[in-house]
């Protein structure tokens, strides 16, 4: 292994304890999309102990940490983390720390990855590393789901200065290796049945089977769809009971494919669709855009993906590479050079009986530094 990865993943090794506490406080703090305050406020009140140069909040309540570089000249790096994660904060939140394991709600997204971000000023200082380059610490809000990636893109936005390169943590998987982004619109189909229509026994009066004939109408789009194009139906509720008839029911869906002109031709048809049943059987069906984001990325030959190739090489991590729809998709569409990386290896991903290896963490730790270093050292200003 190349002495300098070595070094690294010793020094994370050694920190063990306080790695593990932070992911802890972090992930028993809840932080539903929208309501990420209260962990927002645990994050900067730990990043203050830890003798950045610089915290703050952004004006969409972003925490923000800077740890300055030796050169006035370069532009800053970002390594950034959500915040937010699917779970109520009805939901229990309370982590359990296992010889091996951490479990919990929200443990394996995004809790763990904020918890290394938080970490990495002491292990930077542990290792003893200058960098040329500001290293950008943020928490980003409102991400997931209906959050349609708000924190990252309002941050970016308002970002004073250009930007030399990006590293996005993610709980999982170790290995991840994301350097580009599918067109992909996230939609919520809901069916309202009108009391003119509320005639028990009739199929049409049925939300939920309205839904159902929607589905298979989808489903005959051009099947099979264009290479790399999927239509995935995702959610589905509605009903108060078993012998009950319902009158709303909604339907989560997605369409990504690697071509932005695709995903629009589909959107359009699934919307014709429903015009067209709503009209047959007199009922509401209203087709509403969740999050959307659009085809981007760097090239598998660009210097900062060969980098991260080797670096994972080097701590005999096998790349798994694919696309990634998350605040990687906002960098590149910028111009940013940009990785998503994943931590470690977990199971029972969005369940609350997550769990997250321990051991492969350190690793997980190594590959980001190595790939921070190699950004500072060039591989994104060609």
């Amino acid at each position: 292994m190349d002495t300098h990865l070595d070094n690294y993943l010793d020094g994370a090794r050694k920190m063990a304890d306080a790695i593990i506490t932070n992911i802890v406080f972090m992930g028993q703090v809840p932080a539903p999309t929208g309501e990420e305050g209260e962990r927002v406020a645990l994050f900067m009140e730990r990043l203050s102990q830890f003798q950045v140069d610089e915290c703050t909040t952004d004006s969409f309540n972003n925490p923000i940490a800077i740890i300055h570089g030796s050169s006035r000249q370069k532009p800053p790096i970002f390594v950034v983390a959500h915040m937010d994660t699917a779970f109520s904060k009805e939901v229990d939140h309370n982590y359990t720390v296992e010889p091996n394991t951490i479990g919990g709600a929200g443990i394996t997204d995004n809790a763990l990855g904020v918890g290394i971000l938080l970490s990495l000023p002491g292990i930077l200082r542990r290792l003893e590393l200058v960098f040329e380059s500001d290293i950008v610490l943020a928490g980003v809000t409102q991400s997931i789901g209906k959050g349609n990636l708000r924190g990252i893109r309002h941050l970016l936005k308002s970002w004073p200065t250009p930007i030399r390169g990006a590293i996005c943590i993610e709980s999982g998987e170790l290995g991840r290796l994301n350097f580009y982004s599918d067109a992909m619109v996230r939609c919520e189909i809901i069916c309202r049945i009108p009391a003119s229509q509320r005639v028990y026994g009739q199929h049409q009066s049925n939300a939920i089977l309205v839904l159902n004939q929607a589905i298979n109408k989808i489903l005959d789009i051009e099947s099979p769809l264009p290479s790399k194009t999927r239509i995935i139906f995702g959610t589905i509720s509605g009903g108060l009971k078993h012998g009950q008839i319902p009158y709303k029911a909604a339907l989560g869906l997605e369409i990504r494919s690697d071509s932005g002109k695709t995903v629009t031709r589909l959107f359009a048809e699934i919307k014709s669709i429903l015009d067209a049943l709503a009209l047959k059987l007199s009922v509401e069906l209203d087709l509403k855009t969740v999050s959307n984001v659009r085809a981007t990325r760097l090239e598998e030959t660009h210097p900062l993906v060969r980098a991260a190739v080797s670096i994972l090489h080097a701590l005999g991590i096998r790349p798994v590479m694919g696309p990634s729809e998350s605040e990687l998709s906002i960098f590149l569409s910028h111009g940013i050079p940009a990785l998503t990386l994943g931590i470690s290896h977990g199971t029972g991903y969005q369940t609350a009986q997550a769990a997250m290896q321990i051991d492969p963490i350190f690793k997980g730790i190594a590959q980001v530094v190595g790939v921070l270093k190699a950004i500072d050292s060039g591989v994104c200003d060609g």
